[in-house]
């Protein structure tokens, strides 16, 4: 495979597609799956198989196109008409009215200037949802390893790194950490052999960014593997992924035989002296195993438990070698980055957190789904401007951000820019993009209670401060909701969520008691409100019956064990 021969494969796929008469693209998500995509898929293919023009229409099912909440979603080109709410009964009228006759169906199209897509700013997301993620011919066509092909033909690997130093990417999987530093400190090792791991252990509450992203266009993870693996000088690479993840994972391994079959990954690539391979390992679906120690013990066939660090993986990481560990969106930067440039990249987003997130917009917001803003957007315009605001007329109340390593922001930080910092300083984190929208129907004890519980049960349980404190903050966020706590057990509360916070192994333990900590910070009247007066304001906690808190209160005795 040469230069050459990677766009004459462009060129012939885009005649290819342009010789259609149409194009149907059906939304292959999981939600736009389990409402019917493959029944809708087939009727389209059987009415124009009735219509007599199945050889001129390309009907393909992509990836996520975003907009989960209004699914099945079906777009046409030309004209790129999105339809929402699509059944497999509207294959008749569609294909007669707008594919022959030219008459979109007006009743059911989203208007072209529909918020949830003009207020996003797609860079990772750009082709997702509209090319085949089973061929990569289509990504070809679409610009789809010519980063590589730059990278490895005219640029050096400290010219790579220097680029994306200076672009300012940062981890996107919840560190922030500056990626172009951690791929120096790699490529400086002295050891001969390195890696280049891919952390698609997603494992956060009602987060899906990297499923979608695997699901929707594996070939842009992949492509942005082999430029780090060639700037640090790795030969080899994993995707770590979680078995519950099955279609993600056969996307995954059919992008990594088609991309050795053609020769883009392998030896000499693009006729250089660099050879990359990469391989995908299958996690059981531990969320430690998200943390890089307890993943890199995963591949090596070892319990995925973490380690202290330093170490880092950087230093001393797979098989005590090297290893650049970055999640699934940071890679899937890499390409546009060394494609259009760093000064591009820079241009977008705030000075300290340069391009764009990805979030997976769900609970109480009127259009959730998968989107992409720049660094810097307040939470306001995620989510009453992108979002539509609070469904069925609630109030906002409060938007969890982080997954369970994160924190719960109230109203009056909604005009805060969504950046790194900005989070931090609100007490929570940008994590790997979960962002969930609550209203006055959520009660804040139920939800940090929701929240421990969860990294209880995750606990690996090597570290007694969280497999023990965990379980202690799990048993106290209980007798609150009960209505049957005092004022001792609050105060222990906040006391064991520090202890936990600062003697835990990793990060799960350390940031475990997050929720619980912004929670008591900035709803500690409603904690208040449950032991003193037995009220649950939301209605959700068994202390809104009076009568059921007296019972209990007559069965506990005592306070927690701590």
């Amino acid at each position: 495979m040469t230069i050459e021969d990677l766009y004459q494969i462009g060129a012939l796929y885009r005649e290819q597609l342009a010789s259609f008469r149409a194009e149907i693209q059906i939304c292959g998500s999981g939600t736009c799956r389990s409402a019917g995509a493959a029944e809708i898929q087939r009727a389209f293919e059987s009415v124009c198989e009735e219509e007599g023009i199945r050889p001129e229409i390309r009907i393909v099912t992509t990836g996520c196109m975003g907009l989960c909440g209004q699914g099945p979603l079906l777009r046409v080109l030309p004209g790129d008409v999105t339809y929402t709410r699509i059944t497999a009964g509207d294959a008749e009228r569609i294909i007669r009215e707008h594919v022959i006759n030219g008459k979109p169906l007006k009743e059911r199209m989203l208007p072209e200037d529909y918020p949830f897509f003009t207020r996003q700013t797609p860079v990772v997301l750009e082709h997702m949802g509209r090319i085949d993620p089973e061929s990569i011919e289509d990504y070809i066509a679409h610009g789809g390893y010519e980063a590589l092909a730059k990278a490895v033909t005219y640029q050096s690997p400290e010219h790579i790194i220097l680029e994306i130093r200076n672009a300012g990417l940062r981890g996107r999987g919840g560190g922030g950490y500056p990626t172009g530093l951690k791929w120096d400190i790699v490529r400086r090792g002295t050891s001969q052999q390195k890696y280049v791991v891919c952390n698609a252990d997603e494992g956060d509450p009602g987060a899906f960014m990297d499923r979608a992203m695997l699901e929707g266009n594996p070939h842009a993870i992949l492509e942005g593997m082999a430029v780090a693996g060639y700037a640090v000088g790795a030969t080899q690479g994993f995707v770590y992924v979680r078995g519950e993840y099955p279609l993600a994972v056969d996307r995954m391994k059919r992008a990594i035989t088609e991309a050795e079959r053609k020769q883009l990954l392998g030896n000499r690539i693009f006729d250089s002296g660099f050879s990359f391979r990469v391989d995908l390992r299958m996690g059981a679906g531990a969320f430690v195993s998200g943390e890089e120690t307890a993943l890199l013990h995963s591949i090596e066939g070892k319990r995925g438990q973490p380690n202290p660090r330093p170490p880092y993986p950087s230093q001393v990481g797979l098989w005590g070698k090297p290893t650049v560990v970055n999640n699934v969106e940071t890679f899937a930067n890499v390409a546009p980055i060394i494609h259009r440039g760093a000064r591009w990249f820079q241009g977008i987003g705030t000075k300290r957190s340069t391009g764009t997130k990805v979030f997976a917009l769900a609970g109480r917001v009127r259009d959730t789904g998968l989107i992409e803003v720049p660094m810097g957007t307040t939470l306001r315009e995620v989510i009453f401007d992108i979002g539509g605001g609070i469904t069925d007329g609630g109030s906002f109340k409060a938007v969890q951000t982080g997954g369970p390593s994160g924190g719960c922001i109230p109203e009056k930080h909604l005009d805060i820019p969504v950046d790194y910092e900005s989070l931090a300083q609100a007490g929570s984190i940008m994590g790997s993009g979960g962002m969930i929208v609550m209203d006055d129907s959520s009660c804040m004890v139920d939800v940090a209670a929701y929240f421990m519980e969860f990294c209880q049960s995750e606990s690996c349980g090597k570290c007694i401060p969280c497999r023990v404190g965990t379980v202690q903050l799990s048993r106290l966020l209980d007798r609150i909701r009960r209505g049957v706590a005092s004022e001792q057990d609050i105060e222990t509360l906040e006391e064991l969520c520090v202890m936990v916070k600062d003697t835990s192994l990793c990060g799960l333990g350390q940031a475990a008691p997050n929720p619980v900590i912004s929670a008591l910070h900035f709803f500690r009247p409603e904690f208040e409100r449950h032991y003193r007066d037995h009220v649950c304001e939301a209605g959700v906690c068994p202390v809104h019956s009076t009568e059921a808190a007296g019972d209990a209160a007559g069965i506990e005795s005592g306070g927690a064990h701590v």
